[in-house]
């Protein structure tokens, strides 16, 4: 057998395919920044600065700088988002889905 013949090329083939995939799937997962580019989905203000830059809340990285803090979407309505936040990091005074505002009711309802 020698490197020229069509085994080892179709192996070769095969083992480079499955590289290039698996590197393209790394860079697919990879995390980054919610406020990388203006990605941030979501937007709280607190009323008292966050003790840490970078806070997990049910498994949504929020990057906050004093009392300003962004994270990328979830899968939950943004009350509920909201909520967790006022949980995990003290009483939310604004909170922004998407661009929108939670009305003050649903401000309210975020901090009990």
């Amino acid at each position: 057998m020698n490197l020229s013949s069509p085994l080892l090329r179709n192996i070769g083939t095969a083992s480079l395919a499955l590289v290039c995939s698996a590197l393209a799937l790394g860079v697919a997962v990879t995390p980054v920044p919610a406020q990388a580019n203006g990605a941030a989905f979501y937007t709280a203000e607190l009323a008292a600065p966050a003790a840490k830059q970078t806070n997990i809340i049910s498994g949504v990285a929020w990057q906050c700088e004093g009392t300003n803090c962004a994270a990328a979407k979830s899968n939950s309505r943004a009350l509920v988002v909201c909520q967790r936040v006022a949980r995990e990091l003290g009483e939310v005074t604004g909170f922004t889905a998407k661009g929108e505002a939670l009305d003050a009711e649903d401000l309210a309802r975020c901090n009990k």
